[in-house]
Order: C-alpha cells, then sequence, then structure tokens
C-alpha cells in the first residue's frame, strides 16, 4: 500500500477502512491496559534485584501483544514474529550492507510463508478477525479468490510489520527521554491530562522511521529541484521535524510543546496503525507515572547500527 497511488491506493485502502477507530478502540483499550499491568509486575520484579532492560521486558513486547491479540495471532509465535520483523526492516533501511540485505530477505521469505498460510487457514475456518474480514470485503471485490487471497495477503503482511518495529521504539525512546528530563516527568506526573501531548513530542523529537524512500513516477520540480522519472528521492522525516520554519527551538526536547510532526506520514499515506500506536504510548507512560516514581535510566541506551529505522536494543533502568 505504500507504494501505490490513486485509484489503486483508493481501493486497497477503502479496504480495510478505519481498522482503529472508536468501536475498536475501547475494546483494544481493555486489552492493552491488562498487557501493561502484566509487563510493568514484571518489570517491578526484576528491579528488585537492581537493574532490567526496559526494552526486552516492556517495549518489544507491548506492541506484539496488541497486534498479535488483534490480528488473534498465536502468542507461541510472537518471539519468532517479532524477531522476524527486526530482520526484515533492513531492507527499508538508507544504506544496507549485503548481509543485512541477506538477513532481510531470509526474514521476508519466512513471513511470507507464515501469513500466506495464515489466509488460507482463514479462508478454511473464517471467524471475527481482521483477515477474515478483509476476506469477505476482497471476495466481493475480486472475482478471482487466488487475486483475493493475495491482496488480503498483502495487507495482513503490512499491517503486522509496521507495529512492532516502530512502536517498540517508540515506547523506549519515550521512557528514555522523559527519564533524563525529570523536571518534565515531574510536571507530566502533576498534569497528567498532557500525556497525550507527551507522546506527540517524543514522535516529533526522536521519530522511529527517520528516512522514507520513494521513486519519482514522472518528472517534477519540488520546492525548486528538479526531480527525474524513476529517480529515487529520500524524504528526511527526522529532518523535517525539526524544521525551525515550523518549530520554536526545534532542538530542544518540551513535552509542553504542541507538536506537529510528519512520524505518521501525511495525506493518503497517513499511518493506517496510528491511533494503536498513540494508545500504547500513553497508556504505558499512565502506567509508568503511577507505578514507577522512582524510575531512572543506569545506563546509556544501546542502539541498532541503523540510519532509517531507529530501534533502542536495550534501556537499562533502576529504581532510585
Amino acid at each position: 500500500m505504500p507504494a501505490l497511488n490513486g485509484m489503486q491506493h483508493t481501493r486497497v485502502r477503502r479496504s480495510v477502512g478505519n481498522m482503529f477507530d472508536r468501536n475498536t478502540l475501547p475494546v483494544l483499550r481493555v486489552s492493552i491496559e491488562k498487557t501493561v499491568e502484566k509487563l510493568l509486575d514484571r518489570l517491578t520484579g526484576e528491579l528488585r534485584d537492581g537493574e532490567a532492560d526496559f526494552s526486552s521486558i516492556v517495549s518489544e513486547e507491548l506492541p506484539m501483544s496488541a497486534i498479535g491479540g488483534w490480528l488473534q495471532l498465536p502468542p507461541a509465535d510472537y518471539p519468532l514474529l517479532r524477531s522476524l520483523a527486526h530482520d526484515q526492516v533492513f531492507t527499508q533501511e538508507l544504506l544496507p550492507s549485503a548481509s543485512q540485505l541477506a538477513r532481510s530477505d531470509a526474514a521476508t521469505e519466512q513471513l511470507e510463508a507464515y501469513f500466506r498460510r495464515l489466509v488460507q487457514e482463514r479462508r478454511r475456518a473464517p471467524g471475527d478477525d481482521p483477515v477474515s474480514a478483509w476476506l469477505r470485503t476482497w471476495d466481493g471485490l475480486e472475482s478471482d479468490q487466488e487475486a483475493a487471497d493475495e491482496a488480503v495477503y498483502l495487507l495482513a503482511l503490512l499491517v503486522f510489520l509496521a507495529a512492532p518495529e516502530t512502536t517498540a521504539t517508540l515506547l523506549s525512546t519515550m521512557v528514555w527521554l522523559l527519564l533524563e528530563h525529570p523536571l518534565q516527568l515531574g510536571w507530566l506526573r502533576a498534569h497528567p491530562q498532557h500525556i497525550p501531548d507527551a507522546v506527540e513530542e517524543v514522535l516529533r523529537y526522536d521519530s522511529p522511521n527517520q528516512v522514507i524512500s520513494r521513486i519519482a513516477t514522472a518528472d517534477t520540480t519540488l520546492a525548486g529541484v528538479p526531480i527525474e522519472k524513476d529517480r529515487m528521492v529520500h524524504l528526511m522525516v527526522g529532518a523535517a521535524n525539526h524544521d525551525p520554519a515550523h518549530h520554536l527551538d526545534p532542538h530542544i526536547f518540551d513535552v509542553r510543546r504542541k507538536a506537529s510532526h510528519l512520524s505518521f506520514s501525511g495525506g493518503i499515506h497517513y499511518c493506517l496503525g496510528a491511533q494503536l500506536a498513540r494508545l500504547e504510548a500513553t497508556t504505558l507512560l499512565t502506567g509508568l507515572l503511577r507505578r514507577l516514581p522512582g524510575l531512572r535510566v543506569s545506563a546509556a541506551p544501546v542502539w541498532a547500527p541503523r540510519v532509517g529505522f531507529r530501534r533502542i536494543m536495550e534501556l537499562r533502568v533502576a529504581r532510585s
């Protein structure tokens, strides 16, 4: 879908509708709140012995549980799927190495087999899950069942891949930035109604996805720069979010800022899962402020060696 435009994009986008609307989000909120409490219980238990890795205990688990539960995937598959998502993303990196591309190719092959099998299972035994609903929709759009299955496979894979990688980074980055700015964290604790604003500022200040790459479909001129047809164009999301023409003192992290940003893209390509990511982040931050007031960073974050897709691999925390 990200590569489609015009009527092709409209057709596919309409087939999924508003996935996380006012009817779906309240149901997901209950599940996410329960998951957050369980993960914070686990984190609290680990902190009794000293340090703990927030990323592996909480950030990596919450998005996988949310999207996996929504798609009704077996929880036993979560660890493998999360690992494959981390490897697959290298194909979208700015300057991937040969070894990274090989890892991405291998992960993509496994993910393709998994989600094609999932579509066939839901075809044989449909339920009340999103994949079954998409099959019913595409059966009405395509007379060819194979074409309908292919469309649903691509949708299911896209929706899955968009969730665990970027949202996990958002959650770890959010916690890291707020613990590094204790005065702002204290202000948020006193003004919890601004938690959604804090999440938007995290997205602006350090977007999980820093680069979006596109290929020009025709000769054009953008902001006075000529772009030839078939030329690869890299859109620097992180730089745009720090544009001083749009943000006062963009280098300053400020949870009181009414932040606009491009971290969820825009226009027809606005992120399908934006509301789910926001729900996970606000729910987690609300729980943290309530349950772990003395949390602190105990070591510098360990970042994955990437350019386009940010990822905190390890975030060591402790209690004061």
